[in-house]
This record gives structure tokens, sequence and C-alpha cells, in this order.
């Protein structure tokens, strides 16, 4: 059950960055507002704290780098981690050189998850590349994908059916879009994030 003594720290991409620093309470437009604000609604006097630290561009190495003073000093109560596309993304690039393969990614993810016992962890799966199941980017996901799946059954963690929650929505080729490049969120890309995540830490008894 979260209530106002939980200090909830989202960590991410791009994806969970959402424009945070451009706007006074550094949520961004995203799917971390979108929960918060659906907190709020249901429970005016006993909504968590929301902390959006998601940064553009990050890979599960950058995140290593950021962890001390991101996470850790933040003190969470929960921390939900959303990793994992640009890892995959620049696999696309040609000229990418530092690419993360699915071995470094589940150890330097282990590694973070190592550093933070005491804390109830959401991992969420990646994603999409591309709104087509069969894409490059969506086959290459799927190691990284069953990594996040692997490490939240060994540490305990609600794990946030993500991709497959995106791909489900693909599959069923409406007209309606969920991102606008690909890889970014439009707002009904959001509304499924956040539905899904909502929906995950209910069933394990987060909220």
């Amino acid at each position: 059950m979260l209530t106002k003594e939980d200090r909830i720290v989202f960590i991410g991409d791009s994806i969970t960055d959402s424009g945070r620093r451009a706007e006074p309470e550094e949520l961004g437009d995203g799917y971390v507002r979108m929960i918060r604000d659906q907190l709020i609604c249901e429970s005016p006097v006993n909504a968590p704290v929301i902390i959006n630290k998601g940064v553009g561009g990050n890979r599960v190495t950058d995140l290593e780098e950021r962890w001390e003073q991101d996470v850790l000093n933040e003190r969470p109560t929960v921390l939900s981690i959303s990793i994992g596309i640009n890892d995959v993304w620049r696999q696309l690039d040609s000229k990418e050189m530092n690419q993360i393969l699915p071995g470094k990614f589940e150890q330097v993810y282990r590694s973070l998850l190592d550093q933070s016992e005491g804390i109830r962890l959401v991992l969420m799966e990646p994603t999409i590349i591309e709104e087509d199941p069969r894409s490059e980017g969506n086959e290459l996901l799927k190691p990284y994908v069953e990594i996040v799946q692997k490490l939240a059954g060994e540490y305990g963690a609600v794990l946030v059916p993500m991709h497959r929650a995106f791909i489900e929505y693909v599959s069923a080729e409406g007209e309606h879009k969920l991102t606008t490049d690909g890889v970014h969120m439009n707002s009904t890309g959001n509304t499924l994030m956040a539905r899904t995540w909502l929906q995950a830490v209910r069933e394990k008894g987060l909220s």
C-alpha cells in the first residue's frame, strides 16, 4: 500500500524524463506525471511523494554513473526503473562502437539492484522500437525484456509488463499511434504506460 510516507523515485531515459527539467515540479509531461496525478486524485491527503530522475539518452551504464546521487541520496522507499531502449536503439546505428549487449546489460542492471537493498523495486520492461511487432528493434529488444523479467523474479520486484502491453496494442492494428517517432510517447502512449504501471503495482500490493 502506497502512502504519504512513501518516496517513489522513477529513473530511466527520455521516456521517463519527458521534459522534466523544463517545468517547476520537475515531473515532465509523461507517464510519471500521470501516475502522480492519479494517485493524488484517488487519495489527496495520502498520496506518495513522486520524484522523476529520467535523463534523455541514458543507457544502463549511465544509470550506474548517477546511481548514488539520483537514487540512493533521494532515500526512496520505492524505486521504479525503466531502461533498455537506448541500449538497443543505438545498436541500430552502424557507427555506434560502444554497444551494450545483453550480457553487459544484465551485469550492470544486477549491480544496481544489489546496491538497492531495502528499497521496494518496480522493474519496467522496455517498451517498443517502432510500432511494428516484427521490427528489427523489437526483435533485438527480446533478450533485454527477458533479462528484466528474470531480475524481477530474482529480486522479488514488481514486474511491469510494459513490452507486452505495447506489443499487444500495436498488434491490434488500431488507427491510434502510441509514439511520435516509434520510441517517444505521445499522450496515448503515456496513458498506456501509466495504466500498466498502476495495474502491476496494485496486483503486487504496493498501491
